[in-house]
């Protein structure tokens, strides 16, 4: 009876009929990133226009970006709505990112066979190096040095801000904030069942109904009020990340955004070159727009931005100056260096693969020698156009006295000087062109027909 008195219906735009209460299901699953922040951002704001009586956010990640992750949880800190965490199915994980997500939460719950923890914050995407012994780390509530846990200073400022961070939101709910600060000073993780006895969490769930009928009751702190519960009864309306979401998720990869910069760049060098084709033009625009809208929402340094903008400049220049490849081959170095500082995370799921940059660059500089050539052969051919191009053509005399007279040439008649002892129907070619003068010389064959 508990089940059928909870409905899960899909779609992302469901109404509760007849404005009876319903709970708004969200899915986090997989890595935090720009995609998935802005799935749960718009979910939120939906429930939220809906008139929802709570949110259901159902959790399965290994972590993801630290600037997508505080975007989530300031829209959780921020809804009028209580947000209920819930690391979902058996198996699943709520590991670095997640672990904060469900700190931030109105309510924290958990199924069996779950766990939460490991939010070292090396970009919140797990850290590389082993964790300190319990005995070397620096007791709860204190800033680590350095120089007694063999931190840099760049990673003890990391983990320091994210220890204060975490225990500020354990202080909020009021949750076990010494624990939060060894899940990140010592990537400490915890079963469903230990963080229900360690205060981590506040209710173990075996599936969606037995979340909502235990939640029932419980007083949350909504904005500067409290807020008691009622979802026992609530039918829960699934919202599953829609075709924006899917895009975003997949052009937010940093190897397809550079991928995608590079095709926009080279579509517009081929539109410029060949004016009037119009599918490079209006393909490199497109490529060029999103791939600098998917670099955007990612977090970015400046160096990277400035290498790979200068390495795009000199490719760029060695193809309308070529330069035997010197602007060339230091747009390609600074390209994959570039491209290797880009992205300001230590994520696996956001970096960027060393093989397929050399690959971009390579291929970069491939074109911009084939253009180059085309573009310094054409600059060293001879003129093919205009009244030069008459230059060596044979043609017939229409008239002629002493050393000049009048020749047919394109179809036209020209004004020409030339030997004396010519004759109407005599063959000559021309030599040059002086203004609108041709000067011709005899020639032994037959006069050309026409």
């Amino acid at each position: 009876m508990l089940a059928a008195a909870t409905l899960v219906a899909g779609g992302a735009g469901a109404q509760p009929a007849g404005g009876q209460p319903a709970a708004l299901l969200l899915t986090l699953d997989g890595i935090v990133g720009p995609a998935t922040a802005d799935y749960v951002i718009r979910g939120l704001a939906a429930a939220r226009e809906q008139n929802a009586a709570a949110v259901v956010l159902r959790i399965d990640t290994p972590g993801g970006l630290d600037a997508s992750m505080r975007d989530i949880i300031r829209a959780i800190l921020a809804s009028p709505i209580p947000v209920i965490s819930y690391v979902a199915p058996n198996g699943a994980r709520a590991a670095s990112a997640g672990t904060y997500i469900l700190y931030a939460s109105h309510v924290a719950a958990m199924a069996p066979a779950t766990n939460l923890g490991a939010a070292t914050p090396i970009s919140l995407g797990g850290s590389s190096k082993p964790a300190e012994p319990p005995d070397k780390q620096p007791p709860p509530g204190h800033e680590g040095s350095p120089g007694r846990t063999g931190q840099d200073p760049a990673e003890a400022k990391a983990i320091n801000d994210a220890v204060a961070y975490i225990r500020a939101l354990a202080a909020l709910r009021g949750r076990n904030a010494d624990w939060a600060e060894q899940a990140v000073r010592g990537a400490a993780s915890l079963t469903a069942g230990e963080a229900h006895a360690r205060n981590v969490i506040d209710l173990i769930a075996d599936d969606l109904p037995d979340l909502m009928a235990k939640a029932e009751g419980r007083s949350v702190r909504v904005g500067n009020g409290m807020l008691t519960l009622h979802t026992k009864d609530l039918r829960v309306l699934a919202r599953d990340p829609d075709w924006r979401t899917q895009v975003l998720s997949v052009i937010t990869n940093p190897n397809l955004a550079l991928l995608l910069l590079m095709a926009g760049i080279y579509g517009l060098i081929f539109e410029f070159m060949t004016p009037g084709a119009l599918f490079p033009g209006i393909f490199g625009a497109i490529c060029l727009l999103v791939g600098l809208y998917a670099l955007s929402a990612l977090p970015l340094t400046y160096a990277g931005i400035a290498l790979v903008l200068l390495g795009i400049s000199l490719m760029v220049a060695e193809i309308f100056a070529p330069t035997l490849g010197v602007l060339g081959i230091g747009g390609a170095v600074s390209f994959i260096l570039g491209a290797l500082l880009l992205i300001d995370t230590d994520t696996p799921a956001f970096g960027v693969s060393i093989p397929l940059m050399a690959g971009i660059a390579a291929a970069s500089l491939g074109m911009t020698f084939l253009v180059g050539r085309l573009a310094l052969r054409s600059r060293q051919a001879p003129i093919v156009s205009g009244a030069e191009s008459l230059i060596g053509q044979r043609i017939k005399v229409l008239s002629w006295a002493d050393r000049q007279g009048y020749v047919a040439a394109a179809g036209e008649r020209w004004r020409a000087t030339g030997p004396a002892g010519l004759a109407a129907g005599d063959a000559v070619v021309i030599t040059a062109v002086r203004g609108v003068t041709l000067q011709v010389r005899a020639d032994a064959g037959p006069p050309p027909s026409g």
